[in-house]
């Protein structure tokens, strides 16, 4: 957009709003881990359905991301996201009321498909009220405020469970301590439901959909000036002869190009690895020779580290751009997987069969398992956020991140799963190799197929 300097404020009033369902992404993800002793205790469950519990979510969230696009072209993006925020309450609220195993699948699948439509609604509502100037800043503070929310779950369950003495215990008003921790992300999304109410819908969706006045007034709170002129633009680069559908991402081979490229880096932004670290990042610190409760507080600190490369992503995407940002960060991910692998493979086994390290190997085994994570969150964890939400033309970018949203949880989901009988078949060794090969998968995919999206408006974007 052109001549934005005076409504920059109030854009980005807006995409923090927006973020909030970031915020309740990196929440609800993460306010799993410390419930599960509580969940055990009052269900009864066995380790089988407690991964049914864990699957459930994620499975959610492949359907949510799958059907928000599409609904997002027909209904708004803003009315879509008001959904997903009243699914998360809901499951706030029933993930901590559930007796049974159940009824608790059903509220988790619930706070899934709010998650999978935030995932892909909130970076593409943010892109389509940013100027391309602070578009690709605006687009990272997604990726912050996902750590963000994967920090204060852990933080909340933390605090919580160490007031009720653990998590079984009485918290208040005569309720356990995990079921307190669910009920914490009420106030993040009744916060969102009322925030979402205040900021207008997407224009570019407006004028995709023929409603001209509305589009010219919500152009009109973004822009300074030349709103008529913005308009136009839209507008032409709609094609102008039906509404945004689905069958717009189809090709040749199934969709277009430019949709597998998208579907490509999401699923290798999972690819290589990331959630092993923060789903399972106590069995490498544990491994490392920390105790439980120092590994719990270095997930912490990784967190915290998270959030600052974060920020310098923030602050250098708009003059750096995606494509260099994309290519460091998979070379940084190979060398430090591959660091990973090595170390692992040469650890031994103790009398429990557990992976032991040197005290020197375990500490470049600490080095090198943060700066993957500062070179992901510098990087894929970000960037592939911005792009997703920008690289798609006005036609269809509902629906191809429909498509690319689906691809990231369903390899999110193939990761997680898949960890544990890695570990135990092939070893941490061995699952970090497949992590670092897929790295060296993802530099080629960069340099081979992703083109550089820095200042381009969005109507100039091509398919």
């Amino acid at each position: 957009m052109s001549e934005v300097k005076q409504k920059t404020g109030f854009v980005i009033l807006i995409t923090l709003v927006a973020t909030i369902g970031g915020f309740l992404f990196g929440f609800d993800s993460g306010v799993i881990n410390g419930t599960n002793e509580g969940l055990k205790d009052a269900f009864g469950s066995t380790a089988l359905l407690d991964s049914f519990a864990v699957a459930s979510m994620l499975i959610g969230c492949a359907i949510g991301a799958m059907l928000a696009g599409r609904l997002a072209d027909r209904f708004g993006r803003r009315s879509i996201l008001l959904v997903s925020a009243v699914c998360f309450t809901v499951s706030a609220w029933g993930s901590g009321i559930s007796t049974g195993v159940g009824e608790f699948m059903v509220y988790r699948v619930l706070g899934g498909l709010a998650v999978g439509a935030a995932s892909v609604l909130a970076p593409a509502y943010i892109s389509e009220v940013s100027p391309a100037k602070y578009r690709g800043m605006l687009s990272s503070i997604q990726q912050i405020a996902i750590i963000s929310g994967l920090f204060f779950a852990f933080l909340s369950n933390y605090g919580i469970a160490g007031k009720a003495g653990s998590s079984l215990n009485e918290f208040a008003l005569g309720y356990d301590a995990w079921r307190w921790m669910f009920w914490v992300e009420l106030f993040p999304a009744v916060t969102f439901i009322f925030a979402l109410m205040l900021i207008p819908e997407s224009p570019r969706y407006l004028a995709a959909t023929g409603k001209k006045e509305q589009a010219l007034k919500v152009l009109n709170k973004l822009m300074s000036s030349g709103a008529q002129e913005k308009y136009d633009e839209i507008q032409a680069s709609l094609a102008g002869d039906h509404r945004p559908r689905f069958r717009d991402v189809l090709g040749k081979f199934g969709f277009r190009k430019i949709v597998w490229v998208g579907i490509a880096l999401a699923a290798f932004q999972q690819f290589v690895g990331i959630n092993v670290v923060f789903y399972y990042g106590s069995v490498l610190w544990q491994s490392a020779g920390f105790s439980e409760s120092d590994a719990l507080l270095t997930n912490v600190i990784s967190g915290a580290v998270s959030i600052g490369a974060c920020i310098v992503a923030l602050l250098t995407i708009d003059r750096l751009g995606r494509k260099p940002m994309l290519a460091i960060g998979s070379v940084g991910m190979l060398i430090t997987l591959g660091a990973l692998a090595v170390i692992f493979s040469n650890g031994t086994l103790d009398a429990d069969g557990d992976l032991s390290l040197t005290a020197s190997n375990g500490k470049l085994a600490l080095i090198a398992a943060n700066l993957y994570v500062i070179f992901f969150n510098f990087s894929w964890g970000p960037v592939v956020w911005v792009q997703l939400g920008e690289m798609f033309p006005n036609q269809f970018r509902g629906s191809a991140l429909a498509a690319a949203g689906f691809a990231m949880w369903m390899a999110n989901f193939l990761v997680t799963w898949s960890f544990p009988l890695l570990l135990g078949s092939i070893g941490l060794g061995g699952a970090y190799s497949i992590y670092a090969v897929c790295s060296l998968i993802s530099l080629f995919l960069v340099l081979k197929f992703v083109h550089e999206t820095k200042g381009i408006e969005l109507e100039d974007m091509e398919g």
